[in-house]
C-alpha cells in the first residue's frame, strides 16, 4: 500500500541527519545533519506531550527532557516522543529544540553546567560522543543493555562501531548509507541493462566506461565522483579491514589508481574542474551529465522532491553500492545518529526506556513512517520506505543493508587526522603529487596529528 504523499517536512527529515558529517564539508562526508540547510525559525522551542497509557513509571508523573535540533522540519523527533508517551502513563516528554547549526555549541554549554537536562541526548555528530565520554558527561549503557538482554546485532554492526574503550555509550537511532543512483532514461537510450545490485567496483568502472558518450557540452559521463575524499576512502574501508585512523594509508592506493584512471579516461569529470567550479553533484546528475552517481541515501529525498516539483523530468533508479571483490553485496559505508543519556540525569531508568524504545524495531517503524532511515531494519521498515511516493518501484534492494562500516572511526584525533588526509587527497587528485608521494605524506602528517 502506498503511503500518503510525502510532505515537505517529511522530505526534510529524509534529507536529514548528523554526520559523515554534513555534506557541506570537503572530506569523507556522507550526509547532512538533520534539518541542515532548512529554515527552522525555532530558537528554543519546547514541545510537551502527555498520555495516560503505558507503564514505564508505575503511574507516577515523570518528566523526561530530550535535546533535538530543527524539530519544526524534523517530524521524527516528535513522532517518537508521542509514541513513547502513549505507552507510558504519567510521562511527560519535553523536546529541547535548537537550530541545527547551533546545536553542538548549545549542547556543550548545557552539559558543561552539570545540569540534569537534557536527560536524553540526540547526538548530531557521532564523533562528539568521544569528548562527552572523556568529560564524564554521558552514561555507559552496558548495564542497561545487559539487564534487558538487548541484542546489538539488530544494528548491523553499527552499535559495536560506536563503542568507546569497549563500552557502549550510545545506540544508533538513524543511519544513512551510500547507494548507487542511475539515470534510467540514459540506460534505456543506450540499450544497456541497469546497474546490478551485486556489482564489484571493477564491474562498475567497466559499466561507466560503456555508458560514457558524446563530446564537449553534449558529453555524458558514465559516472560522477564528487570532490569529497569519501569517493576514494569510503570504498577503501568498505571491507571493514582498515580505517582512516590506520597508521599506514597504503590501502588507499588501488582506489586512487581507479579514481585517477576513470578521470584520465574521461569516464568521470576532472577533479580540478569540479573543485575550481564548485560544482555540486546534484546539478551534474539532475542535468543528466552522468549516467550513474554513488551518493548517500539522503539524495533520495532531493530527487523525489525535485521530480514532484517539475525540476527534473527523467526516470531515475537506485540500487546497492558496488562492493570490493570478496565483499558481500549490500555491504556499505555510512553514518549513524546516536542517542546518549546524560550522566547527570535524575531519571536514568526512564531515560534508558526512551533510548531503548527509540532505537528498537518499533521506533524504526515510526521513523520509516516519517520518511527517515532508521538504524534498525526489517521487512516492515523496508516496505514502508519503499512505499514513499516517488520512490522507484524497483529500488527496494537499495534499502537492504547487509553491513554498514562507519566512514570514519570515533576517535578524538580523527578531525585533525582527517584534515591532513584531505589536503593530501586534493594534491593527488589534481596531479600535484603522485599516489606514492601523497600516501607517504599522509602517513607522516597523520602520525604527527595523532601525537599533538
Amino acid at each position: 500500500m502506498k503511503l500518503k504523499k510525502v510532505t515537505a517536512a517529511a522530505l526534510a527529515a529524509l534529507t536529514v541527519a548528523g554526520s559523515l558529517a554534513g555534506c557541506g564539508n570537503s572530506g569523507g562526508d556522507t550526509k547532512p545533519a538533520a534539518g541542515d540547510n532548512q529554515e527552522s525559525g525555532a530558537g528554543e522551542v519546547q514541545s510537551t506531550q502527555q498520555s495516560d497509557a503505558g507503564s514505564a513509571t508505575g503511574g507516577e508523573s515523570t518528566k523526561l527532557t530530550v535535546s533535538v535540533w530543527d524539530n519544526a522540519v524534523s517530524p521524527q523527533f516528535q513522532a517518537i516522543a508521542d509514541a513513547f508517551v502513549a505507552q507510558n502513563p504519567g510521562v511527560e516528554v519535553e523536546l529541547i529544540d535548537t537550530q541545527a547549526d547551533e546545536y553542538n555549541n548549545k549542547l556543550t554549554v548545557m552539559l558543561a553546567g552539570g545540569d540534569s537536562d537534557p536527560d536524553v541526548i540526540m547526538v548530531k555528530d557521532a564523533e562528539t560522543q568521544v569528548t562527552m565520554k572523556e568529560k564524564g558527561q554521558i552514561l555507559s549503557l552496558d548495564s542497561f543493555i545487559a539487564g534487558d538482554s538487548l541484542d546489538l546485532s539488530i544494528y548491523d554492526g553499527a552499535a559495536e562501531q560506536l563503542q568507546l574503550d569497549g563500552e557502549q555509550y550510545t545506540l544508533p537511532f538513524r543511519r544513512d548509507w551510500y547507494v548507487l543512483f542511475y539515470n534510467k532514461d540514459l540506460f534505456d537510450a543506450a540499450g544497456v541493462a541497469y546497474p546490478s545490485d551485486d556489482m564489484t567496483w571493477d564491474e562498475f568502472e567497466a559499466l561507466a566506461e560503456q555508458m560514457t558518450s558524446g563530446e564537449g557540452s553534449e558529453k555524458v559521463y558514465g559516472s560522477h565522483n564528487h570532490t569529497w575524499m569519501a569517493f576514494v576512502s569510503n570504498w577503501a574501508v568498505q571491507d571493514g579491514a582498515n580505517t582512516l585512523m590506520s597508521e599506514d594509508y597504503g590501502f588507499l592506493a588501488p582506489w586512487y589508481e581507479q579514481a585517477l584512471r576513470m578521470q584520465d579516461n574521461g569516464i568521470v569529470q576532472s577533479y580540478a574542474n569540479l573543485k575550481t567550479g564548485n560544482i555540486h553533484y546534484s546539478s551534474v546528475f539532475e542535468q543528466q551529465q552522468c549516467a550513474m552517481l554513488p551518493m548517500g541515501s539522503w539524495f533520495i529525498a532531493t530527487l523525489i522532491q525535485d521530480k514532484a516539483d517539475g525540476k527534473i523530468d527523467f526516470n531515475w533508479g537506485v540500487t546497492k553500492i558496488p562492493h570490493p571483490e570478496g565483499v558481500e553485496a549490500g555491504s556499505t559505508v555510512g553514518s549513524v545518529t546516536p542517542i546518549a543519556i546524560n550522566a547527570k540525569t535524575d531519571v536514568p531508568d526512564l531515560a534508558w526506556e526512551f533510548v531503548k524504545f527509540a532505537t528498537s524495531e518499533a521506533g524504526a517503524e515510526i521513523l520509516a513512517d516519517n520518511s527517515v532511515f532508521p538504524a534498525v531494519s526489517s521487512d516492515t521498515v523496508i516496505d514502508k520506505l519503499a512505499s514513499i511516493e516517488g520512490f522507484p518501484e524497483d529500488g527496494k534492494t537499495a534499502l537492504e543493508v547487509k553491513s554498514l562500516v562507519l566512514d570514519r572511526p570515533l576517535d578524538a584525533k580523527m578531525a585533525a587526522v582527517r584534515k591532513v588526509i584531505e589536503e593530501e587527497h586534493d594534491m593527488i587528485m589534481i596531479g600535484e603529487e603522485d599516489i606514492e608521494t601523497g600516501i607517504a605524506n599522509m602517513n607522516e602528517r597523520a602520525a604527527e596529528a595523532r601525537e599533538e
